[in-house]
């Protein structure tokens, strides 16, 4: 048989259409399926090796990941970023979410905690308590417009009579990798993050002690609803809560919420 460029139209599209039904028959993902997941910037390592887990258990399909500040990112899906996953710093965030109607209400969970802490450059001076803050230099905190940490921060130095006080002395990072950044770098004398980013460069930073006086640490994760593949998000959600996906999380350093 002669195949003429009309033919071969004619045979491509039905080689295409085959390939959909085999996929709905059998249960597969389409051609060069793609989703987004959008992820608050302390959980960047943990989703990447998740992301990269999902994916082979979910051949061509392909899982997209957006790391930043939980504010700037639900900005990005009330602007219309197409999202299907979305996993806050805060509760604070995702009610936002939840009142802006771009997520899913029914398949909001809460899939880890963590731990606010203060740190400060390797083998440098250590406070034994937040008051001793007043004797130091430059500390770095998140923004607290914009960065659930630097909301938690605020939250326990207003609780500890601190927040005032050391008002001169602040450094804002735009999420808290960034405040992470600048005391691992020794740009600053100390810094408020998450235990779980602490323990990603022991080598440069030492933990002075767990911060109290705040909202417990949970991160929720919800489907959004401006992404194009709604199926995908809800078996990557599913996948996170999961023992093995929890097992994943808990190497990273986060615990059960």
């Amino acid at each position: 048989m002669i195949y003429s460029p009309k033919t071969k139209g004619i045979a491509m599209g039905m080689k295409t259409i085959l390939f959909a039904v085999a996929a709905l028959l059998f249960g597969g993902w389409t051609y060069a399926a793609e989703m987004t997941v959008s992820g608050a910037a302390s959980l960047t390592n943990a989703f990447t090796e998740l992301a990269g887990i999902f994916e082979k258990k979910h051949p061509g399909l392909s899982v997209n990941t957006n790391y930043a500040a939980s504010n700037p990112l639900l900005k990005q899906i009330v602007e219309g970023a197409p999202v299907d996953v979305f996993a806050s710093a805060d509760q604070a965030t995702m009610d936002k979410a939840g009142e802006a109607k771009v997520v899913d209400p029914a398949t909001r969970k809460n899939f880890a905690a963590n731990d606010l802490v203060l740190i400060v450059p390797k083998n440098s001076q250590m406070p034994t308590y937040l008051r001793n803050l007043e004797k130091f230099g430059r500390i770095a905190v998140g923004n607290h417009d914009s960065v659930p940490a630097g909301r938690y921060t605020r939250d326990a130095l207003i609780h500890a009579g601190l927040y005032d006080k050391l008002k001169d002395k602040y450094i804002q990072g735009a999420s808290v990798r960034q405040v992470l950044d600048y005391v691992a770098r020794g740009e600053v004398d100390a810094g408020f993050v998450y235990r779980t980013d602490a323990e990603q460069m022991k080598d440069k930073v030492d933990i002075a002690m767990i911060v109290e006086g705040h909202d417990p640490v949970t991160y929720p994760i919800a489907v959004a609803i401006t992404g194009n593949n709604p199926k995908a998000g809800q078996e990557f959600l599913n996948f996170v809560l999961s023992p093995e996906g929890q097992a994943v999380l808990a190497k990273y350093g986060f615990s059960k919420p």
